[in-house]
């Protein structure tokens, strides 16, 4: 149903380079990118065929800020995924929003999961569902 999710920032250099390293161990990459004329506009993905995530600045050129109660939420594979994107983002000068672990029981639909914010405060969750593999 979600084609893509955007999120804005006031630095389109930063973003690029904090996007390109966190979510290359996803097997995503730019699949679009338009210049400064219209906001700087960048989106990753896998395929055009499922969901990316663009960032770009406001189209009102006020100061983008991060919503409260926003959220983006990116699936993975195995729960050693889910570890490495929370390190990597952190390593990228992200900020830590809740460290990898279970949320809930253990069993079929397990919840597995670490929060993070980017370089704008933009939230992210890495998750996995699913028992331990």
């Amino acid at each position: 149903m979600i084609g893509y999710s955007t999120i804005g920032s006031n630095d389109m250099a930063a973003a690029r380079a904090f996007f390109d390293e966190l979510l290359a161990p996803l097997g995503a990459k730019r699949i679009m990118e338009f210049g400064d004329d219209l906001g700087g506009f960048t989106m990753w993905g896998v395929s055009w065929d499922k969901p990316g995530l663009a960032v770009t600045r406001p189209y009102n050129r006020e100061r983008a800020t991060p919503g409260n109660g926003t959220m983006v939420a990116l699936t993975v594979d195995t729960r050693a995924r889910v570890d490495e994107l929370h390190a990597k983002a952190l390593s990228l000068g992200g900020t830590d929003e809740g460290a990898p672990g279970l949320r809930g029981d253990e069993g079929p639909q397990a919840f597995y999961a670490a929060y993070f914010r980017d370089l704008d405060g933009n939230k992210f969750c890495a998750f996995r569902m699913g028992p331990a593999t």
